[in-house]
């Protein structure tokens, strides 16, 4: 019984700088954990990602690092890269069968942190324009200008050129109009650029143009450009002002609006 006791107690005594080594890599595991976890919710909370994605987005980062010390510790006692391997053949079947659902949440990850847009932004993704509604971490949902909600794939969004007309603080209002040939062209010049700096949310800079685009069939085509600040108004909004303005200086001015017209010829043969 003694000669049993004092070999445990020679193992033990053999096994005694492993055991603290695992011990501390496992402590410094928690510990590191905690600290990464907190710097992650800092950093998440300060780009006003939501609550409920910081907090997963931090429990994940918190358990890669306790799983990774716990391995490594283990490593200290046996041989854990059988076990590791047959994990991986597992997670690879799984990750195959999974692969679009994994591919979509990682990039909601993406999305959440680096920011391209965020609740509330006027983007334009997909070919589609409208209002972000919700971005969670598999689908971005967005409600285009007729009232439709569009789910979309947050692999879709990533990949594809995203325009953020939120962030835009100013944007350029295109009015294309037509003017009759008997109309002068610098009188339509100067009462467009006097209307457009009536409209609200009208920008100084740049400056407007108004640029003479095509001589048409009976009319001479052009182009009225301005521009406005977005955080007081619509683009949508600015150009049905501006347009409304134009009219009224038009009919002011007893400038009349050309009316599409084709003339037919016709030649009898006697």
């Amino acid at each position: 019984m003694q000669d049993y006791l004092a070999a445990i107690a020679q193992k033990i005594t053999a096994s005694l700088p492993n055991i603290l080594t695992a011990l501390l890599i496992f402590v410094f595991s928690l510990y590191f954990a905690g600290v990464l976890s907190n710097l992650l919710k800092k950093v998440l909370t300060r780009r006003n990602v939501t609550a409920g994605v910081v907090s997963l987005l931090s429990d994940i980062v918190r358990w890669v690092v306790i799983i990774f010390g716990t391995i490594t510790a283990l490593q200290r006692f046996f041989n854990v890269t059988a076990f590791i391997t047959g994990l991986g053949i597992i997670g690879f079947t799984v990750g195959f069968a999974l692969q679009n659902v994994m591919q979509n949440f990682v990039s909601g990850i993406i999305l959440l942190v680096q920011q391209p847009f965020k609740v509330g932004d006027e983007i334009s993704v997909l070919g589609f324009d409208g209002q972000v509604l919700k971005i969670d971490l598999r689908t971005t949902d967005l409600q285009t200008l007729d009232g439709r909600v569009a789910i979309l794939p947050n692999a879709d969004v990533l990949s594809h050129v995203i325009v953020n007309y939120t962030r835009a603080r100013r944007r350029r209002v295109d009015l294309p109009l037509t003017i009759p040939y008997g109309a002068s062209p610098e009188q339509i010049r100067a009462i467009l650029l006097s209307v457009v700096k009536d409209v609200p949310g009208y920008a100084l800079v740049p400056v407007p143009e108004v640029n003479f685009t095509n001589f048409g069939n009976s009319s001479i085509e052009l182009v009225a450009s301005f521009w406005v600040n977005t955080t007081v108004v619509k683009v949508e909004s600015a150009k049905d002002a501006a347009l409304v303005k134009v009219r009224e200086a038009f009919e002011q001015q007893g400038i009349k609006l050309p009316i599409p017209a084709q003339t037919f010829y016709v030649r009898s043969e006697k």
